[in-house]
């Protein structure tokens, strides 16, 4: 059995969330693996088959999705070479996890393309959605890597083809602690406004991931280094707590692990809009922003540890499960 996985190289959820998935898919049958997209940061541990340009989100500096630049960067004549070229006709198994090429090559040559993300479960009737309805978030989230039958991960589990979140192996296995340190990602802002927001908690150890830096360095009681996967794991398994952006797999691995949580949604993404309504509904602090935040902050940083929320490790059993059905 041959099996192509395509993952969404915008950001590093998903990248995260493959290091567990493809060994396991590896045991099921021979697994190929594509990445398209150009805002990861992660060093993927296994061969990469198809890297692609793909169509990307381009994170800003100022808390949010940067239009102008994803617009300028977008290259629709490889995006359209990727599709017409990808030969999904190899492969007895296309699974998708928000990947628009693997996903729209399927489509135009109907082929079945299984699609397993989160963002399929955001689209779920039943999850909370934000008070301000977003029309062309929300087409965008539907059309943009159209799949069927469709799977997804949630925080809480939405049905049969719904799960509750896959969980690293590395973060089920690590030895969780809680040190003198909260650990932050927010990669669409700029350091200096992260620092700007923080230095005033100066009885805080603060541990910044960045997106925006190649070297590490510090800025009082504030250190600030360069994105690695290992490195946030260390820091992330050890912290008191995390302020983070409403994304989905570090939100969900914070609360596996009981970790103070409060997390900040980027704009213009309608996905962490919702995300970020369904993580009030469990009584997460979220902020709109990192300005005039000070009080917010303060309240979330002097709340107790909350206990943590059992999410079963079942992923094999799942993967088993979608290509049986499929």
């Amino acid at each position: 059995m041959k099996i192509l996985y395509a993952i969404q190289g915008t950001g590093n959820g998903h990248l995260a969330r493959a290091t567990e998935l493809v060994p396991l898919l590896q045991k099921l049958g021979e697994t190929h693996v594509l990445v398209s997209g150009i805002q990861g940061d992660l060093q993927l541990p296994f061969a990469i088959d198809y890297q692609l340009y793909g169509l990307s989100f381009i994170f800003g500096q100022q808390g949010g999705v940067d239009i102008t630049q994803t617009l300028k960067k977008a290259k629709p004549w490889r995006f359209w070479k990727g599709i017409s070229q990808l030969p999904v006709h190899d492969y007895d198994h296309v699974i998708s996890d928000f990947e628009p090429i693997s996903a729209w090559a399927c489509k135009l040559r109907k082929k079945k393309c299984i699609g397993l993300s989160h963002q399929n479960a955001v689209l779920h009737p039943h999850t909370p959605k934000p008070k301000n309805q977003d029309t062309l978030g929300k087409f965008i989230l539907k059309h943009y890597a159209p799949s069927n039958p469709t799977f997804g991960f949630h925080f809480q589990s939405l049905g049969n083809s719904f799960f509750t979140p896959v969980i690293r192996s590395t973060i089920r296995q690590a030895a969780i602690q809680q040190l003198n340190h909260f650990t932050v990602y927010l990669p669409a802002y700029s350091d200096q406004a992260i620092i700007s927001a923080l230095t005033p908690f100066q009885h805080i150890n603060w541990q910044v991931f960045s997106k925006h830096t190649k070297h590490a360095y510090r800025e009082g009681n504030i250190w600030i280094r360069p994105v690695s996967l290992a490195h946030f794991t260390k820091s992330f398994t050890t912290c008191k707590g995390i302020l983070c952006t409403a994304g989905f797999e570090t939100p969900a691995e914070a609360l596996y692990m009981g970790k103070k949580l409060c997390v900040i949604p980027m704009k213009n993404q309608y996905e962490q809009a919702c995300n970020a309504a369904f993580l009030e509904a469990m009584q997460i602090p979220v902020l709109t922003g990192l300005k005039n935040q000070h009080q917010a902050i303060q309240h979330w940083l002097e709340q107790n540890q909350p206990a943590p929320i059992h999410y079963p490790d079942q992923t094999f059993e799942i993967l088993k499960k979608l290509l049986q059905s499929a």
